[in-house]
Order: C-alpha cells, then structure tokens, then sequence
C-alpha cells in the first residue's frame, strides 16, 4: 500500500468559487491508474472536518490511502494525530494558494517547523505545490512598488520552503488535465513507484531470512501484551470563555444604551483579543498605530468610554483600585443585538451563520440586520486588510480567534494580577484564568487573600512550569521540550486540576517513550521508575498504569538498571507477571541452544 498525506488549502482567500474541487479529488477523479475510490471525513469538532480519508486502488491492485487537511490547526489542536499522520506517510504534499500571501506565510513561520520536527530527518519525499495564475500579474521592479509583492507568493519563495524541507517545488496554474495527469501525476506516481520498490525490497529481504533454516526451528516469541491506550480527550476552550460571559465573573466593562436602563458586562481581554477596534476603545493601541480611518470613524460613532461609573461597582473578582468602565452605545438598533453578538464573541468568533439567523429573528427587518451585521464584520476587520469575516466559512473565521489571545500571554497589558514565582513576575488577566481554571476560580472569587490581591505568590512549581501551564490557558495547546518538563508540567496542571492538560502531558511521555529505540533507552539517565513514583503520587492513574506496562515490555533492558529495586513488591509482582520476555519463553531458547550445540551444527540465529 502507499500512504499519501496531503496538507494546506489550495483556495484563494478571497475567492469567491468555494465549490472548485482540490488538488487531490481533482488527480484522484482524473487519473486513469486509479479506481475504485471512496472517501470519508474525520473531525475533532462537529461541523469542522480536520481531514479527509480518501481509500483507491493504484496500478491495478496497490491499495492507496490519502488524508487530506485543508485546515493547519490541526497541528495546534492535535499534535500527536499530524505527527502520527507524517509518522505513516509515504509522501507529503503540501500546497498552498499564490494569491494567499498572508496563509504562506503562516505556513513558512508556524507550520514548516512542526512539520520538520515530525519528519525527524526521516527521507520521505516531499512535494510542495504552489496553486493558480498570480491575478496582478507580473510584480513591478521599481523599488517603490512594494504592494505587488506583498499580494501573492512569488516563485523564489516557494523554491525557498521546497528547499527548507528538501522537497520537490511544482506550480500548477490551473488544475485542468495538463497539470493534474502529467504534472502533478507524474511526479506524485514517480515517488509512488519509488515507495513500492524499497517496501518490495525490504519484504525480500525479510523473507530471505526466514528460507535460511529448515533444521529444528528456535521457539517462538509471542508478542508482548498490549500497552493500554490513551485517546485524546476533546477541547472546551470556547465553552470556557463563553461560560465566562455567562456567569460575568471578573467583568470589567459595561455596555449601557443612552437612556443608561440595562447593564451588559464584558472583559477588555476577550473584547481585545479578537477586534482592533476594542483595542482603540480600551486604550491598548493608539489611534497612530490603527492605519485604518474606518476603524477610528466606527468607533467614535458607535461607542463613548466613561471611566468611574456611578452605577456600577467594583467587578466581582477585580481587586477594588481597578475602575470598571462604562461604555454608552449609541446604535440602538445596534444595543439591542449586542447580547447576541457578544455571544457570538464569546463563543469564539467563528458561529457566523448562527449570528445571522439569531438577528434577523430579533429584528425581522433586512435593512436594519445588514445595518447591524456590516457593523459587526467592521468591527472583526484587520487594518488595512480585506473583511476577514465575509463569505468565509466557519472554520476559517476560528482561525481569528483560536490564538489571538497569545497576543496578552505573558504581557503586562490589560493584566489584573501578577504572579511572583522564582522572585520573576508574571502578568496575566484573571479573566483567563478564572474561565479556563476552576482552582482559580474559586481561589479569585471566594473567601480568600487572592482575591483582593494583585500580586499572587506560586509555590512549588518552577517559572518555566508556570509559563508554560498559563499559555495553555491562553491558547489551548501546549508543546513541552522534553519528558520531565513534560511531567513538571503535569504535577502543576494536577495542582491546578487542569484534566485535559493533565491528559496532554501524559500522551506527550507516552509518544515520546514509545518512539525510543532500545540502545537509547538502555543507556538514558532518565528514570522511568522515578517517572511512575510521580505519576502515581500526582494521581495520573492512566501515566502509572502504562508505565508499568512498559517496565514489564522492556523486562530485559529495566531488570538490570539500579532503580528497577525501587519497585514496590506490588509493582515488582505486576512486572514479574507480564515481563516480556516470558521466562517459559527463555527455558525454551536455552533448550534449543543446547540441542544445536549437541548436534554439533551452526545456529542461524544465535
């Protein structure tokens, strides 16, 4: 069989044609060497599929298998299912759009070093495919016209990345038969053929082996038991900010209409996160630094800031000092929808068509809803950009939101508290954390000193521990350097009862011990004794029990080192009992070994 895995989004960002086939559909459909295709979706969340399993047949009777994924968050969202998908890939084909600047060059500096990290030097080829006809042409020389260059991603800089990751560069400006059947095919079969040798070759070489002795055959050695399985446990870290709005805890803003009758509580940090004009209206940017007059004139003629409201107290869980702030909108038809778009908000930005049906119910005029939804789309706008949010689908609207508040990790801007650790300070925004942590919840909010304290002490875990647990509750996702910051990150998402980190950190040891060869673990000076003591104090039951499993897998590599005396009889009994190799398995190697040297004849394999 071969294995293809197909990454990148070969669309313009600003195409209107959603509906033009893929790269991959489209060679599957025309190929006149494959047959018999079938496809089926895969995804982490309902309504956005991570990739698509395509199954066919290739020169006859080859079983081809190809997972294509538009969408590069599943590197963020899933690490170990795209190091997975590399890991079993027979070729990778990475495409992209040329008239897509701003998604290459997310792939160039996000991306391609992932990618080469899963790779790991690993020789599997590589095609990089750049996709459509540059629509302004051939870009100026003169040195004043930089904005041609900027609009689409030039044949150097394709080269460049094919060379970054030692791959084939191809350009393909039209997917029609030309390019798809004898240019991309071509290639792509080339490799494939390549592929199919060097498996053809390994198999002879394998059954070669086994042809050599027909005198009394060694015993056999059974497979050890199955190591338990961990599955990944799934995301809620748009359901955390959206409760956050909900329950309004640590709020520090408030929507009020002109007649000043109803309240609506909001954070600066979420409201900032995803909208520059809430930056200008909060004072996180200044007007100098909008580039964008739209943005500024919206501003002004929809929202008035007056600090120090009368009406409204001290935010619950916002140590008194901190004035809250009271915004005044003066759209009524605008005030009216805000619930539903702050919600729209919350729930991370990218539930367009929700928002849509939700106000044309309230308001059930068309002229007043595109008035309010124009509004919304300007308020979601980049400077100088196109409107990010028009004629998108959902999964491409997340993309504004699912990291945009790694903007305020680790940054003194809009923060409320600061943690002292390591005699460092750390800022962070207690909106953040009381919505991703329940710990911290109850510690800001209920009868405690931290919850009327800006400067909060951390003990018992390092300062790089700290960080790296509080980019996961900004962003959602995490990537330790190594097994025991790995498990130092796990104690602290214990201490903080964070599950899912907790979960992540122990499928990361589990990958990264799995993927050891036998000569390193043989001579590494981690303990993986030591690994299970922790795992089993911090009540990673899951870690513990696997670790053991492993010990016993690996009976004749941990039975010689010093820290295997520091199993419990518990543990030493559990391994005893599932050690591999068995000691049946042992008498009977010795007993084959002694009847070869009685016979006086070579051992083919010992």
């Amino acid at each position: 069989s071969v294995n293809i895995v197909a990454f990148g989004n070969e669309r313009d960002g600003i195409s209107e044609d959603n509906q033009q086939p893929s790269l991959i559909w489209s060679y599957l459909g025309r190929s006149a060497l494959i047959s018999q295709i079938d496809s089926s979706l895969s995804a982490s969340h309902v309504g956005n599929p991570v990739f698509t399993e395509y199954q066919a047949c290739v020169f006859g009777n080859v079983r081809l298998v190809v997972h294509d994924c538009p969408v590069w968050d599943i590197f963020d969202s899933d690490w170990y299912t795209s190091c997975r998908l590399i890991g079993t890939a027979d070729i990778i084909v990475i495409k992209y759009s040329v008239n897509d600047k701003t998604s290459f060059q997310e792939l160039k500096d996000s991306y391609v070093p992932m990618v080469k990290k899963a790779l790991n030097h690993s020789s599997v080829p590589v095609i990089i495919s750049a996709i459509g006809a540059r629509k302004n042409g051939v870009p100026c020389t003169c040195p004043l016209c930089t904005s041609d260059r900027r609009s689409c991603v030039t044949t150097s800089e394709g080269v460049q990345l094919a060379k970054e990751l030692g791959g084939t560069y191809l350009e393909l400006h039209t997917l029609n038969d030309f390019y798809i059947q004898k240019y991309f095919g071509g290639v792509l079969e080339y490799f494939m053929i390549q592929s199919l040798n060097q498996k053809s070759s390994e198999k002879m070489k394998k059954r070669k082996k086994t042809q050599k002795c027909h005198r009394v055959q060694p015993p056999q050695l059974e497979q050890p038991e199955k190591m338990p399985i961990l599955k990944g446990k799934a995301s809620h870290y748009n359901a955390d900010l959206h409760n956050l709005l909900c329950c309004c805890q640590c709020a520090d803003v408030a929507f009020y209409p002109e007649d000043l009758s109803t309240a609506m509580e909001a954070h600066k940090i979420i409201l900032c996160s995803v909208s520059h004009l809430f930056m200008l209206l909060f004072g996180v940017k200044s007007p100098s630094d909008a580039h964008d007059a739209s943005i500024m004139q919206l501003a002004q003629s929809l929202f008035v800031v007056e600090a120090g409201d009368p009406f409204l107290s001290s935010p619950r869980g916002v140590p008194p000092c901190v004035p809250p702030v009271r915004v005044v909108v003066k759209d009524s038809v605008f005030c009216s929808c805000l619930p539903d778009i702050l919600h729209f908000i919350y729930s991370g930005a990218f539930q367009w068509e929700r928002l849509e049906e939700d106000i044309k119910k309230k308001l059930k005029d068309p002229e007043k809803t595109e008035h309010v939804l124009e509004k919304v789309k300007c308020i979601l706008k980049t400077p100088g950009k196109l409107n990010a949010v028009k004629d998108c689908r959902s999964h491409q609207i997340k993309r504004l939101y699912n990291t945009s508040l790694r903007l305020f990790f680790n940054t003194p801007v809009l923060a409320d508290v600061i943690f002292k650790i390591q005699g460092a300070t750390v800022p962070a925004h207690r909106a953040v954390l009381v919505a991703r942590c329940e710990v911290m919840a109850a510690m800001f909010n209920g009868n405690y000193l931290e919850a009327n304290s800006v400067l909060v002490p951390v003990y018992g875990v390092s300062k790089d521990t700290f960080l790296s647990f509080l980019e996961y509750l900004y962003t959602d996702s995490c990537c330790p350097a190594s097994i025991l910051q790995a498990m130092s990150l796990l104690i602290c998402a214990e201490m903080y009862q964070v599950m899912r980190l907790q979960h992540i950190c122990e499928l990361y040891i589990i990958t990264q011990l799995q993927s050891m060869p036998s000569r390193e673990l043989a001579s590494t000076s981690l303990s993986i004794v030591s690994l299970l003591k922790k795992a089993k104090f911090h009540n990673s039951d899951c870690l513990s029990t696997w670790l053991l499993h492993f010990i016993a897998t690996n009976y004749l590599i941990f039975s010689q080192k010093p820290e295997f005396q520091e199993l419990s009889v518990e543990e030493r009994n559990f391994v005893e009992m599932h050690r591999w190799p068995s000691n049946l398995y042992l008498k009977q190697l010795a007993d084959y070994r002694n009847y070869i040297h009685s016979q006086k004849c070579h051992c083919t394999v010992m």
